[in-house]
């Protein structure tokens, strides 16, 4: 059944599944084993207008139902995204979602202005304010509202769609969601990684060279259907993108149930670089299974009093 297409703000989605900053490279890579065209989109790795090593080794930690990651965001920066990888995309025909992150509010506002010059080839920017695996101010970002904002009004500058992506390692979420949503982003991706770490039993030292890292993968997924729920809850007009822990169609759709607009997965392409295009299938069929002809009956339903199709 074809469905039509879901509105990010100004973006439009054929489909309602992404792929996830940070698990995909820059995403050309993952068109040998499916055409990045079919799904929603392709959000790139974290870039700075400045190119970063990244976080010591060890990077990667597998945990019992998830990974902690402690990369750090190493990247040769905005300008050898658009020489080199940038191309690749557009030669994918992938809708094209560039993330970016920064140690100040310049920094963001940097990387912006440089995607403004190749804006024709990007379909919006996701904004990493919550990347939990660097010290110093950049930690502090999405746990802050105001500096939240600032970072977003900084960017607006580029004249591109604007996507604040969120961390669930703070209390003042939804306060946090409602301040970048009044500064002009035009939805929000809940949510980043939560802080976690793991010790050596045998050494007895933290197993991640950065101490402590990300926590993703299915055991993230509770906690970002909560997120994606009180946010919702607080802000009935503001547009979502779901992320952690999508290892399903099944898993997919309740994020959707809990006010998710589209979905990001991110971790299950580490087991299965083909996860994105497997799980938009099974979506499918559980949208067919359950008679959906819009998304929009999905997403949200919880609040409206359960998933409503059209037998009932």
């Amino acid at each position: 059944m074809q469905r039509k297409a879901i509105s990010i703000g100004s973006v439009e989605l054929a489909e309602p599944i992404l792929t996830a900053s940070g698990t995909a490279g820059y995403g050309a890579e993952f068109d040998s084993y499916f055409p990045l065209k079919e799904i929603g989109a392709v959000v790139t790795k974290s870039i700075a207008h400045f190119e970063w090593p990244g976080n010591p080794a060890p990077r990667l930690h597998p945990t019992t139902s998830g990974m902690l990651n402690a990369v750090g965001l190493q990247g040769g920066g905005v300008a050898s995204f658009i020489e080199r990888d940038l191309p690749l995309l557009q030669k994918s025909g992938a809708k094209i979602v560039v993330s970016i992150w920064g140690h100040s509010i310049d920094d963001y506002s940097q990387a912006a202005k440089m995607l403004a010059e190749v804006g024709d080839q990007v379909a919006a920017v996701e904004v990493n304010l919550s990347c939990p695996n660097l010290s110093g101010n950049h930690a502090m970002f999405s746990h802050d509202a105001e500096l939240s904002a600032q970072v977003i009004e900084s960017c607006l500058t580029a004249d591109l769609p604007l996507w604040a992506k969120l961390s669930p390692n703070t209390s003042l979420l939804v306060d946090v969601a409602r301040a970048v949503h009044s500064a002009g982003a035009q939805a929000v991706t809940l949510v980043n990684t939560a802080i976690g770490m793991a010790i050596d039993t045998d050494t007895g030292l933290p197993v991640l060279g950065n101490v402590r890292g990300g926590l993703s993968g299915s055991a993230l997924h509770p906690i970002a259907v909560r997120c994606i729920y009180e946010v919702r809850a607080a802000l009935p007009e503001i547009k979502i993108l779901g992320a952690g822990g999508v290892v399903s169609g099944q898993t997919a759709a309740e994020m959707m149930l809990a006010g998710a607009d589209a979905v990001q997965v991110g971790t299950a392409t580490f087991a299965d670089p083909r996860a994105p295009i497997k799980i938009l299938r099974q979506l499918h069929k559980w949208a067919n299974a359950h008679s959906i002809s819009d998304w929009s009956q999905v997403t949200s339903a919880s609040h409206r009093g359960g998933l409503k199709t059209l037998d009932n």
